[in-house]
């Protein structure tokens, strides 16, 4: 700031010490004390001017860092706290069935083979969350590690669909795969199979059964341009604008009682932010949700 001020009044003492006014066209040094005294006296008061910009332009920079450190320092703390408590109750529930196990070693072998089952669910739910944790992590941390190559997307997908068959048959839901088959973006596949896989298992778990989930694609110019949508029971209009949200859920008791992290929608959010693309969502008529994300070529 200060460099730029001074840079500019030199200019206009330039000017000034070689013209003496700006409505001549040749040199007229100065005859007068006065006009050396104004132009010392010029120079003072714009160094002055250009000391005070300055330190008032670094306060400034001070100050909105200080503000960026904390708001990053009070977003840490409170995911760590989240962390904290989504781990407390799968660990909590290991530890439970596992120590009535080791303190009732003559427990009857439906008993114990129902305890193990649902210890392994746990243990299970903890390595989602772990493996969440750490994409997000990447996400945040190390983008420049990640690895960006040419990806074929419809194989992608077809491939996620192939392994969801048997859920989707379980819950009497169909999949309509309307993609072209000549998709190819360059990223990170593991990112962006987590993009499509994140948004039919949400699909899965919260439109309800006997629902139509569709993926549809069409080219632009710089990007492809992807439509999510499913019938099912939709969301709330107020709640809309935080389920890309960490850890945020509408009915927290179903969530976890289906094994979700709270973490899948906000890995398809910042996963699409790194690949140039930006994501909505939006209920549809009659019901039904909505997703339009874009991915860049």
């Amino acid at each position: 700031m200060f460099l730029s001020v001074m840079a500019i009044f030199l200019i206009y003492a330039v000017i000034f010490v070689l013209f003496e006014d700006y409505d001549r066209s040749a040199l007229s040094p100065f005859a007068e004390p006065s006009d050396w005294h104004l132009l010392f006296f010029s120079i003072f008061v714009m160094s002055g001017l250009g000391w005070l910009l300055h330190r008032y332009a670094c306060r400034m920079d001070e100050r909105i860092s200080r503000e960026q450190a904390a708001k990053e320092s009070r977003m840490r703390r409170q995911l760590t706290n989240n962390i904290a408590h989504e781990l407390k109750t799968p660990v909590a529930s290991i530890l439970g069935y596992t120590d009535t196990l080791l303190q009732h070693p003559d427990v009857d072998e439906a008993t114990r083979q129902q305890f193990i089952e649902r210890t392994h669910a746990q243990a299970e739910r903890l390595t989602a969350l772990l493996q969440d944790i750490s994409t997000l992590n990447r996400i945040d941390y190390a983008p420049d590690q990640l690895t960006m190559e040419r990806t074929d997307v419809s194989c992608l997908v077809s491939d996620i669909v192939q392994e969801t068959s048997l859920t989707l048959t379980r819950h009497h839901m169909t999949l309509r795969n309307c993609l072209p088959g000549d998709i190819c973006i360059k990223g990170n596949t593991s990112l962006l199979y987590s993009i499509f896989r994140n948004l039919i298992d949400n699909a899965i778990n919260y439109a309800g059964e006997g629902t139509t989930i569709a993926i549809s694609a069409e080219e632009q110019d710089d990007c492809w341009k992807f439509h999510f949508s499913d019938n099912g029971q939709g969301i709330a209009d107020e709640f809309l604008p935080r389920i890309f949200e960490r850890f945020y859920r509408i009915d927290k008791g179903r969530s976890r009682q289906l094994g979700g992290t709270g973490l899948g929608l906000a890995i398809v959010k910042n996963a699409v932010l790194l690949h140039g693309g930006t994501i909505t969502a939006e209920n549809i008529s009659p019901h039904g949700l909505l997703f339009v994300f874009t991915l860049k070529k």
